[in-house]
């Protein structure tokens, strides 16, 4: 099918059909006409020839100044619960009060600042206000054991919390929000920041290694404003409305919050599929007016199965986290799809998305497992050996990303760093190896196979737990499936988790499951024992909480 290339008054580009119906008001065409490809490729090029900067800095909070400017009467934060909002000079206010309190306390460039502070119009008052000071920011996961945060702010070594007005310390400031600080103000002054540098970090976000402990990857501003500038993968225009749902310690927030301000749209602060019921979130999704929404793939999943009609009146829907399901698309674009739903893919350490994938009935028609796509704007993806040296056209190796998404590292971890953030000896520049096992399809197409991490051995048996799962799915009886490798020594077993899919009882499912794996899958990659589940466990971030799988299994584990 044949597209059009056009773009809007904000010089934000995108695609249109070419089949005569005229491009939505706002948006003009520019005379470039080609396949779907052909017209993003030509996107990626206009983009890397326009790499915008702004008069003051290359700062994020620099962009979302200009749309202070040019439109500062519209609604640039809301509560879609209470009510709360402020315009784009409103925000720009509070958020430049906020951080003349914070350099009275000593904060300034350089210095990482805590929010510990659920979603709210405070929240984002206080990311930017961070930013305006040259600090970087740091969420707090609210939920989070007490152990861990003070892990995480012990190795950030902060120079100050912003909490809640109801918190019991810390001094009153801006809209009430309480200070922490956690050293004197001897450094303290009202002198400007210096003008923002690319490398300069914005934001520090912890995740957990392999190993469980967490890490700090620090993003500059570079990386967000690589995402958030003329994205391929998701169009923002003033007068849009982006759900803010997602857990602020997760780096879907930085999609959310900052991709929106930088488009001039409305961050709708929106609650949690787990803090109101089903009918009362699809409710608000409506009353709200949300045209974009980020979800977490498992929440997805789940919304998927229980009413996937719900979703059909945003414009953009981004799902990404975890291997997208291929029947939960199908059920949702048969159901009454959104406008455009893409499958966004991109550890924290690449800046929330590297690669996007259109889902369409066409574009599904002939996979049997959903890619990730094609790269974002001024991202590289490679598929290097264990040498770092390219793989063969289709075959299998680690999906390494390049470009300025990339973070700098792991904060005050070069020992964590140095062989995940390495230098490309093809290109020079500074690759992240994200550990996923990929192979680039024929038809241009990235797809993420599985993760080097969870290939375990099992009985001198190498097995890759994501082609398990991919068979369980593939039998058409559960909606979903985990796979997991529980004991030890001669005790080890794989274990399967699921979900059915309607007919069988947890009695009859597992006899059922293991008839249908037998043809599919060699013995020992067929799980010793299923666990049919009433509900999938979820973390804070909406991802599948894995753990909890475990502790769910009857005995010592």
């Amino acid at each position: 099918m044949t597209h059009l290339v056009v773009v809007n008054d904000e010089e934000q580009y995108s695609i249109w059909p070419a089949d005569g119906t005229a491009p939505p008001d706002g948006w003009r065409e520019t005379g470039f006409t080609g396949s779907r490809v052909e017209c993003l490729d030509h996107i990626g090029r206009i983009w890397t020839d326009q790499r915008p900067r702004s008069a003051r800095g290359d700062g994020v909070h620099d962009l979302v100044e200009a749309q202070v400017a040019a439109r500062p009467n519209a609604p640039a934060v809301t509560d879609a619960t209470t009510g709360d909002t402020l315009t784009y000079a409103g925000l720009w206010s509070a958020a430049g009060a906020l951080a003349v309190d914070l350099a009275n306390s000593g904060v300034g460039a350089g210095d990482i600042v805590g929010l510990r502070m659920n979603r709210s119009v405070d929240l984002v008052i206080a990311m930017l206000a961070v930013t305006r000071t040259g600090a970087a920011y740091l969420c707090l996961d609210a939920d989070a054991p007490p152990d861990r945060i003070t892990s995480i702010l012990g190795q950030a070594k902060i120079a100050a919390i912003l909490q809640p007005a109801g918190a019991a310390d810390g001094t009153p400031v801006t809209r009430g929000l309480r200070l922490v600080a956690h050293r004197d103000a001897a450094s303290a002054g009202n002198a400007p920041p210096p003008a923002t540098a690319p490398d300069d970090p914005i934001y520090v976000m912890y995740t957990s290694g392999s190993t469980g402990a967490p890490k700090g990857v620090v993003v500059p501003h570079r990386a967000v404003r690589r995402l958030a500038v003329n994205p391929l993968f998701c169009t923002i225009a003033p007068g849009d409305r982006v759900a803010h749902a997602a857990n602020p310690a997760f780096d879907a927030a930085t999609f959310e919050v900052w991709n929106t301000l930088v488009a001039g749209g409305t961050v709708v602060v929106f609650p949690a599929l787990t803090d109101v019921t089903f009918t009362q979130w699809n409710a608000l999704l409506t009353s709200a007016g949300i045209t974009t929404m980020f979800l977490t793939t498992s929440l997805f999943h789940l919304i998927a199965r229980e009413r996937p009609a719900a979703l059909a009146p945003l414009r953009n829907l981004v799902v990404g986290g975890e291997q997208l399901d291929l029947t939960a698309v199908r059920r949702v674009l048969t159901a009454g799809a959104p406008g455009r739903i893409v499958n966004g893919y991109g550890p924290t350490e690449t800046t929330t998305f590297a690669a996007y994938f259109d889902c369409t009935e066409a574009s599904l028609s002939d996979v049997d497992r959903i890619p990730i796509g094609r790269p974002l704007q001024q991202t590289t993806l490679r598929i290097l050996d264990e040498n770092l040296r390219p793989v063969p056209p289709g075959g299998t190796g680690e999906l390494c990303v390049g470009g300025p998404g990339v973070a700098l590292g792991y904060l005050r971890r070069p020992d964590l760093t140095a062989p995940r953030f390495v230098t490309d000896p093809d290109t020079g520049e500074t690759i992240y190896r994200t550990g996923d096992l990929a192979r680039l399809r024929p038809d241009g197409d990235y797809e993420v196979l599985g993760r080097l991490d969870r290939q375990i051995k099992l009985w001198g048996f190498r097995i890759e737990l994501e082609e398990v799962e991919s068979a369980v799915l593939a039998t058409g009886l559960v909606d979903t499936a985990f796979v997991e490798k529980v004991g030890s020594g001669p005790n080890s077993m794989l274990v399967g988790f699921v979900l059915a899919a309607g007919g069988d009882s947890p009695g009859t499912l597992p006899r059922r499951l293991n008839m249908a794996l037998g043809g599919r899958l060699p013995g020992y990659m067929i799980p010793a024992r299923w666990l049919v589940l009433p509900e999938v466990p979820l973390s804070s971030t909406g991802k599948v909480d894995r753990r909890a799988l475990h502790r769910m299994l009857p005995g010592p584990q």
